[in-house]
């Protein structure tokens, strides 16, 4: 029955089918709430009646585990590779995908999405929300194009603000620790009749990796400051307005890379550190008409402004139209001219010839190995306005209908990527319905169509088979199709640089183009994934598990890296992903909590950038415990095997004590974090000088 499963799932299924008294006491009495959740299919469900894998990380979690952002938290959730470019780019993917880029998640705030769909990524160190802020975390883990479109490609992360109402009061918090670390928080919230408002300021520093691998000083240290605003108010008994703002500023350090392209030139230049400003509003009108009938309407619009500003230099040939016509007409041969000028290698094409010819006479005599130096802005702005409506029916006791509308536009603003501005216009139509065909079966079913001006339109179905031993144990059966739709950046990039306030002075050259440019194929297809899994999640009185096992195929991936010179995108690519995961939350006493997570992913791909990111084995383990008078500890395990080819262990110790002061509280704590590996963290210029780091924190409430 087991043959080729993994031992620590074995494990977790055989304790849930051959746990003691209690457990099996407890599997066919249901005598408490059910748990609700909301992400998977946009209805509360609980977790045994969901099409697909859920895991939520709620707020004595999210507190217990010390974590700083959200990259850190989601270690916890199983299957989820966490990687870095930098200490201030973190990368978060499912299974797995290219290192360096996270094209294939969707990450919602309330329901607002945080995917940049200009350059195809997610800012994580960037998200203008506080830890503080959030009440639970929900992770659909699969594809959910069903239910939020193009980007749900692999999972879902759904990112749950705590209600305004219960933050009433003062709270502030204040993190320093090594490695620069420098944190605060602070909240006020309040209420009237009708309504309950609550204000939050935080921020965050700290100076990233110590050292590359050569051991210099590596430039990623993050510094940012947000404003955050939830608000919500009782128009009627069955109205209610919520709405939101956000603000963040900050400024992420970028080490200087710029390699010239011709030999002889001093590498000389000053560092390209982006200096980022995010704005995000939201409102959302909800209305009850009676306990089966349920509308809502949100309207959202967010700014994304990333200023980039450096300075470079290389050969004033860099600037040459002749340069430029013979990389336009072959790439790879400009290139060769360019890397051997002294001595260029010839070509029969009598064209080529002779655009070699010039290009070599204004090296040699028309000034084109001076070496000029000048401004290149990298900067881009992005914008997006969103507009979606939801109706949610139950036609019978047994039949539940919800269907949906959005239209949704971006736009992006860069003289380098897109050489001014791109913009798109998206319309979806969903619809899922559930179906309970008796007490034990429920069959569900959705589909969602999607319509983009630039990327075309798809149509994403997904239907399931649950089985419900009981109310708080099912078994589940899934198939469901997904797209990705190619970003702008992908698709249309129009990418080269722009190069100002050239010098020394050259006759006529203030300012020029860079000779290499690249654009996109404008004729890209989805990325399309067809998953099936099947599944098992289990309530008992104190003990929570979900086990699954699952086979996902990606065709048609975009898989080149987004790099100038090197970026010819297409969709010839391919990848599987198979294996099991498994997550147990145990309450063994009322002081104590055990958390268990596992993942096996076999993973195979065409392109090795699409599999370097995967981890076969990795998880996270934990034991939470309140030790009466004001104390409680944290102790939590992170591992993974080989995450582009570095094993990562880890060890989180947390130790906090409350006190009660004249109607306040304030909590005191300490976290240690332990490298148990001496490895840099997914790239080698990741590294640490000491596998320690402490840091302290202080909470008051009041």
């Amino acid at each position: 029955m087991f043959a080729g499963t993994p031992p620590f799932p074995r494990l977790l299924l055989l304790t849930a089918l051959l746990g003691g008294p209690a457990v099996a006491d407890d599997l066919f009495i249901d005598n408490q709430d059910l748990p609700q959740v909301l992400t998977a299919t946009r209805l509360k469900q609980s977790p045994a009646a969901v099409p697909g894998s859920m895991t939520v990380l709620d707020s004595e979690l999210i507190r217990a585990s010390g974590a700083r952002d959200i990259p850190e938290l989601l270690r916890l959730v199983p299957g989820m590779m966490i990687g870095y470019g930098a200490g201030n780019q973190p990368t978060v993917n499912y299974h797995g995908s290219n290192v360096s880029e996270a094209r294939r998640m969707q990450v919602l705030i309330d329901g607002r999405s945080v995917y940049r769909a200009g350059l195809a990524t997610v800012d994580w160190s960037d998200i203008p929300v506080a830890l503080e802020d959030i009440e639970r975390i929900e992770v659909f883990r699969g594809p959910n194009t069903v239910s939020y479109g193009a980007n749900a490609l692999m999972a879902v992360v759904n990112i749950l603000t705590r209600n305004p109402a219960d933050s009433h009061g003062t709270r502030l918090k204040l993190t320093r620790g090594a490695d620069g670390i420098n944190d605060y928080y602070a909240s006020q919230g309040f209420g009237w009749d009708s309504g309950d408002l609550r204000l939050s300021l935080s921020g965050q520093q700290d100076d990233g990796f110590d050292q590359d691998q050569l051991g210099r000083d590596y430039r990623d240290s993050r510094r940012l400051n947000r404003i955050n605003v939830s608000a919500s108010h009782m128009l009627a008994a069955n109205q209610t307005l919520e709405w939101q703002l956000a603000a963040k500023e900050g400024s992420n350090q970028r080490p200087y890379t710029y390699q010239p392209v011709f030999p002889f030139v001093t590498q000389t230049g000053n560092d390209a550190d982006v200096n980022a400003k995010d704005y995000a509003a939201s409102v959302r009108w909800n209305i009850d008409f009676n306990p089966e009938h349920s509308l809502y309407v949100q309207g959202a619009a967010q700014h994304f402004d990333r200023q980039q500003v450096w300075r470079a230099c290389d050969a004033a040939l860099s600037f040459s139209p002749e340069l430029t016509r013979l990389w336009q007409l072959n790439s790879n041969y400009a290139e060769q001219v360019a890397r051997n000028i002294r001595n260029p290698p010839g070509n029969s094409d009598p064209t080529l010839q002779g655009l070699r010819d010039q290009v070599k006479n204004q090296w040699d005599n028309l000034g084109g190995s001076n070496v000029v130096c000048g401004d290149v802005d990298q900067s881009t702005r992005e914008t997006r306005y969103d507009l979606e409506i939801q109706d949610t029916l139950s036609l019978t006791d047994n039949l539940r209908l919800l269907t949906g509308a959005n239209v949704r536009y971006d736009k992006a603003d860069s003289q380098t990527y897109f050489n001014g501005t791109l913009d798109d216009q998206t319309w979806r139509l969903f619809g899922q319905f559930e179906w309970r065909v008796d007490e034990h079966w429920i069959l569900q079913g959705g589909a969602m169509f999607e319509d983009s001006r630039l990327s075309g339109n798809s149509l994403t179905p997904r239907v399931a088979l649950n089985y419900l031993i009981t109310p708080r144990h099912g078994l589940r059966a899934v198939y469901s199709e997904a797209v990705r739709s190619p970003d702008m950046f992908e698709n249309n990039v129009n990418w080269s640089y722009t190069v100002r306030n050239l010098a020394p002075y050259q006759p006529g050259l203030g300012s020029g183009q860079y000779f290499v440019k690249t654009r996109g194929p404008g004729d890209l297809d989805q990325e399309r994934m067809r998953s099936r899994e099947l599944g098992y999640n289990g309530s008992f009185s104190d003990l929570n598990v979900d086990v699954k096992v699952f086979y996902d195929e990606i065709s048609g991936m975009i898989s080149e890296p987004l790099r100038n010179n090197q970026y010819i995108a297409s969709n010839s690519n391919k990848a599987r992903f198979s294996g099991s995961e498994a997550q147990l939350d145990w309450r063994p006493t009322q002081r104590d909590r055990l958390r268990l997570t596992y993942a096996y992913v076999d993973t195979w791909a065409s392109n090795l950038n699409d599999s370097s990111n995967t981890a076969r084995n990795s998880g996270s383990a934990g034991w939470m415990r309140d030790w009466g008078a004001g104390w409680s500890s944290a102790l939590f395990y992170y591992g993974d095997d080989t995450l582009n080819g570095y094993r990562f262990e880890r060890v989180d110790l947390r130790l906090a004590k409350r006190l009660r002061i004249q109607g306040s509280t304030l909590e005191l704590a300490a976290l240690w974090q332990q490298r148990l590996d001496d490895e840099p963290i997914t790239l080698p210029q990741n590294r640490y000088d000491s596998r320690q780091r402490l840091s302290v924190s202080a909470e008051l409430e009041f």
